[in-house]
Formats: structure tokens, C-alpha cells, sequence
């Protein structure tokens, strides 16, 4: 039952007219009900998580269940073999990690440098590999968190800060391909020229001619 605001009168909720006093009744517009209905529910952490990494997000999600206990966040030892085979601040480029990238592309750098020793890059290349899944757990679980804590953001406003924070950047990879083409032009170039002038064996003084005394 509904009550008319005139007269207060009680009439069936599918009445338009109130039968005592005759006023109609406000009509619920369809458009309203059926706009509520289709809003969208709000995401779940789950989904989040998917929209964030973006490609190969099952893969990563089945990694990160390694470093959850029950106690809280553990590190966990896996292997990242694109951090590995590729150059490392690419793939955190790649990723977003813009501080993990300005790393990797120093600190290599950096110990051939002091080292003059071509292991250095291996090893820098090891500690990317066992350590990029756990980096980048942390790195999603603090960018979900500040995406969560703006209450005020929620659909087209939600979907552009995941788009900005997260994902990948397709780019890095044609980035990676010039690195790779002019790697290989310098090793062919190395071989074609043979080794520099300063490691060339000097050449032999030659031995004074001897004289003969008559």
C-alpha cells in the first residue's frame, strides 16, 4: 500500500491516482531502475590484481601465491627468466619499476667499470632473475593499495589509474630489439677488425749486421 501525500489516504501500490482525492502518484522512471540495476558491481581484489599486471597475469598470480603465508608476506625463491636473458632494466622499464630500472642500467654498468671483469653483468643478470617475482609482488601490492585508499575514485576514474600505474609499456620491447641489433653489430665489428693496434705484439728489432774484420 501506498499513502497519497494529499490526503493521506491508503491505495495499492500499482495505483496512479489516489481514489479518494484523485492526485497522481509520482511514476518511477524505468530509465532510473533499470540504470541502477546495470551499474557495475565493484571489482574484486582478484580482478584488480588481473588488471594491474595485465599480460600473463594467471602466470604471476600462481607466482605470488609463494610469497603469501600465513603470517604475512615471505620472500620466496623463483626464477624470472626474462629479467635473466634480457637486459634487466628493460624488463623493470617494461614493467613500470622505474627505480628498479634506473638501477639495473647503472649498477652493471657501474662494477664492469671498477671490476673490468665481464662476470659482473652475470651476476647482476642472477640477482634479477631470483629476485624480479618478489620485486614486483611488492611493487603491485603497494600500487593496488594506493589505487584502493582514493575512495572517490570508482569506474572510468579507476580503470585510467590502473591503465597509468600498471600494465605494461609495449615500446621497451622494440627498445630491447635496437639494443640487441646494435650488440650484434659491435661483436661482428670486434671480429672483422681483429683485436686493437695496442695488443699487437710489437715487431722484432732487427739484429745489427755483422762485420767482418780483414
Amino acid at each position: 500500500m501506498k499513502s497519497c501525500s494529499q490526503c493521506r489516504q491508503e491505495n495499492r501500490d500499482d495505483a496512479r491516482f489516489c481514489h479518494q482525492c484523485g492526485s497522481a502518484f509520482a511514476v518511477e522512471s524505468r530509465e532510473t531502475v533499470v540504470e541502477a540495476d546495470s551499474a557495475p558491481s565493484p571489482q574484486t581484489d582478484a580482478e584488480l590484481w588481473k588488471a594491474f599486471i595485465g599480460p600473463n597475469a594467471d602466470r604471476y598470480l600462481e607466482t605470488f601465491k609463494k610469497f603469501t603465508g600465513p603470517s604475512g608476506p615471505k620472500f620466496a625463491l623463483t626464477w624470472h627468466w626474462p629479467a635473466f636473458v634480457f637486459e634487466p632494466f628493460l624488463w623493470f622499464l617494461y614493467r613500470k619499476m622505474y627505480v628498479y630500472a634506473l638501477i639495473y642500467a647503472i649498477g652493471p654498468a657501474m662494477a664492469f667499470y671498477i671490476t673490468q671483469d665481464l662476470s659482473a653483468d652475470i651476476i647482476w643478470r642472477v640477482i634479477a632473475g631470483a629476485s624480479a617475482n618478489y620485486i614486483y609482488f611488492w611493487h603491485a601490492k603497494e600500487q593496488l593499495a594506493k589505487i584502493k585508499s582514493e575512495r572517490a575514485t570508482g569506474g572510468e576514474a579507476r580503470q585510467q589509474m590502473l591503465g597509468e600505474l600498471g600494465g605494461v609499456q609495449p615500446y621497451v620491447v622494440w627498445v630491447g630489439v635496437g639494443l640487441l641489433v646494435l650488440k650484434i653489430g659491435l661483436v661482428v665489428a670486434m671480429f672483422k677488425d681483429g683485436p686493437p693496434d695496442g695488443s699487437k705484439n710489437p715487431p722484432a728489432k732487427p739484429h745489427p749486421a755483422s762485420v767482418t774484420h780483414v
